[in-house]
């Protein structure tokens, strides 16, 4: 049986991102029925990155690609993270540097978009080395109490 037939049914008003409780400092709400649980494994070649190396690479000023739709981007993002929507990646392939990685991160690990992104890349013609996946995205960067932003 699939795994994501196992999951709580989804709900008709989902919440992607997790969102702060009121008057709860720290505490954030967590909708467990959206979406489909992402492989951790993306593609060959391609390695996926957990939040040590992605604040260690943020530090370091490596290009973060937030590949969700500007709707989501414009709530919050991580910081220092520039949107380009997984459906105009191939497109705006220019924007990248192909010097350094780029890693590319969605609303979480049932979230579609970043894996979309990447294999869209990847059709492209886009080298695999240099490109990484955070799988945890906004879901487990925020349930672990990460900083966000606006999206610019």
């Amino acid at each position: 049986m699939d795994i994501n037939e196992k999951r709580t049914t989804n709900r008709d008003d989902s919440q992607m991102v997790p969102q702060p409780v009121k008057d709860k400092t720290g505490l954030v709400q967590v909708d467990t029925t959206w979406g489909k649980i992402q492989p951790i494994k993306i593609a060959d070649g391609v390695r996926t990155v957990d939040e040590i190396e992605l604040n260690y690479s943020l530090e370091k000023g490596m290009q973060v690609i937030d590949g969700r739709t500007p709707d989501f981007y414009k709530v919050s993002t991580i910081p220092g993270a520039k949107n380009i929507p997984y459906n105009e990646v191939v497109d705006r392939m220019n924007e990248l540097n192909r010097d350094e990685p780029a890693i590319f991160f969605c609303n979480g690990p049932q979230c579609p978009q970043s894996p979309s992104a990447i294999r869209n890349l990847l059709e492209a013609g886009y080298p695999p080395n240099k490109i990484l996946y955070y799988r945890g995205g906004m879901h487990d960067w925020v349930t672990l109490g990460l900083p966000v932003e606006k999206g610019k």
